[in-house]
């Protein structure tokens, strides 16, 4: 039951892409409103997510669960049979802030319910499956709704599965809040909500515009809002975000390690759908079909950790699971000589390695929190997911862009008009198009271009991505080994990670 919900936010993620020709035909959104219709649902659950984990904390977590889930099938069915794109892009807003209850609400009912060590975990890893399946199956189902019906039916996917939630809820799920909380400080709900939207839209610009003055000014205007939240934070008696939970070595490396993990995932995932496509000329259908080892390693992983844990140190677990991803990476930096065998056995290691670092990163970012303070633990574990993200596709993405740029500038054929050469060189995809329009044998020769210059900078990107991450894996297992006197626990049943799950 709790799965549900993630599950059908990360479909929501997948399918609107698939609907984008269609809706773009019908309702004829600007290019603007088109970035719109796309970005408001991920900005808002991202800019969302620490004001809604800290209201579940006083209002009751199911309570919340309960209103996110009705607020999402109603915004949905609005989605669905907009009439114009400013009446979706406010759908997708409104969804974007229902889908922010559901992350924090669901796995701060996990840690209630689950005050087991052994026993969280394994509903953690079944939890975080639950967003790798729905995105496994949100293209599917999505591609199977548009075949059949108009571009809206893929918003009302999941309104059936939140009418369940609806209906089942209160008498399956528990209801937990913290009797003592304070009201929520409506003034760092403002500034936490305009801190993180400021920089994941100007990392967002950076990747898609590289570096410049509004990407620049919107990250800095992030970080300073930043700051004067965390300045208050440690001025209030009840604050959003106890930084206190930063002096547990535990809590602090799986964050860290977590961010990382978004990061080098994110940034290297940007590059794999093009590749398949423009370079290795797979069909879109293909491509997907290509990407499912990915999802179902993660699936296969999320069910496993409990096991690992079990059986290793925490740290060992965290630490191998990023060692494991370095190697993906490794394997995944051969594609350009070895093909879709190097890419796909590359994505399969990576997600087998990932998913028990970010099963077993959230057990103990949540863990490490009290109990009465689990939702704006998870609300935190999820916001630097988010960030990670948008910190890997602006920063992977940005040295991706320049090494394609320069092999275009170094390796482009002569004779080509200076402005299709200029579109070339700016995306993959840009040069694909503008070679279609060329005579032979200038085409396929610009093709060759794009496609050799775009493997040597995917292969360089994620060669980056392999040692930033044998980094991590080294260094928390440096700063988690270390013994720290007695407990290592700031919350009620979180593991020590200098001795094995099992122990606790």
């Amino acid at each position: 039951m709790i799965a549900l919900p993630c599950l059908v936010y990360s479909m929501d993620l997948t399918v609107l892409n698939l609907a984008l020709p269609r809706l773009s035909a019908e309702l004829a959104p600007s290019s603007a409103e088109l970035l719109w219709i796309i970005d408001i649902y991920g900005f808002l659950v991202a800019g969302m997510l620490v004001t809604m984990g800290n209201l579940g904390d006083r209002i009751g977590r199911r309570r919340l669960l309960m209103m996110g889930a009705g607020a999402f099938a109603a915004a949905s069915t609005l989605a669905a049979f907009s009439g114009s794109a400013e009446m979706l892009i406010a759908a997708r807003a409104v969804l974007g802030v229902a889908g922010a209850t559901l992350a924090p609400s669901t796995l701060s009912l996990i840690r209630h319910m689950f005050r087991d060590a052994n026993q969280r975990t394994t509903a953690i890893g079944i939890w975080i499956s639950s967003y790798s399946i729905g995105g496994a199956i949100g293209p599917v189902v999505g591609g199977v709704m548009l075949q059949h019906f108009g571009w809206g039916s893929v918003f009302l996917v999941g309104v059936p599965v939140m009418v369940l939630l609806l209906a089942l809820g209160p008498f399956l799920l528990p209801e937990f809040r913290d009797p003592e909380a304070r009201p929520l400080d409506f003034l760092s709900a403002v500034l936490s909500l305009l801190a993180v939207l400021s920089v994941i839209y100007g990392m967002k610009l950076v990747a898609q515009d590289g570096m410049g003055w509004v990407p620049g000014l919107a990250v800095a205007l992030g970080l300073t809002v930043g700051v004067l939240f965390v300045r208050r934070q440690r001025t209030l008696a009840d604050p959003l975000i106890d930084f206190r939970l930063f002096r547990a070595p535990q809590f602090t490396a799986s964050l860290g390690t977590f961010i990382v993990g978004a990061l080098v995932m994110f940034g290297a995932f940007v590059y794999i759908g093009q590749y398949l496509q423009l370079v290795l000329g797979l069909s879109p259908l293909a491509a997907g079909l290509w990407t499912l080892p990915w999802s179902g390693g993660f699936i296969l992983g999320s069910i496993l950790a409990p096991a690992i844990v079990r059986r290793s140190r925490p740290v060992f677990v965290l630490a191998g699971g990023m060692a494991l991803g370095a190697i993906g990476f490794a394997m995944l930096s051969r594609a350009p000589s070895l093909g879709l065998t190097a890419l796909v056995i590359g994505m399969l290691t990576l997600s087998l390695g990932f998913a028990p670092v970010f099963t077993l990163g959230t057990d103990l970012i949540v863990g490490a929190a009290p109990p009465e303070r689990a939702g704006a633990a998870a609300a935190l574990s999820e916001t630097s997911s988010e960030l990670g993200g948008a910190l890997g596709i602006a920063i992977l993405g940005s040295i991706g862009t320049a090494f394609y740029r320069q092999g275009m500038a170094d390796a482009a054929p002569d004779g080509i008009r200076p402005e299709v050469l200029k579109i070339a060189e700016d995306t993959l995809g840009g040069a694909t198009a503008a070679a279609a329009q060329l005579p032979e044998p200038a085409s396929t020769l610009l093709r060759d271009a794009a496609r050799t210059a775009f493997g040597h900078a995917f292969q360089i990107t994620v060669i980056i991505a392999a040692v930033v991450t044998a980094a991590t894996a080294i260094l928390t297992l440096l700063v988690l080994r270390r013994p720290r006197g007695g407990a290592e626990t700031a919350g009620e049943g979180t593991p020590a990670v200098n001795r094995p799950l099992a122990d606790s």
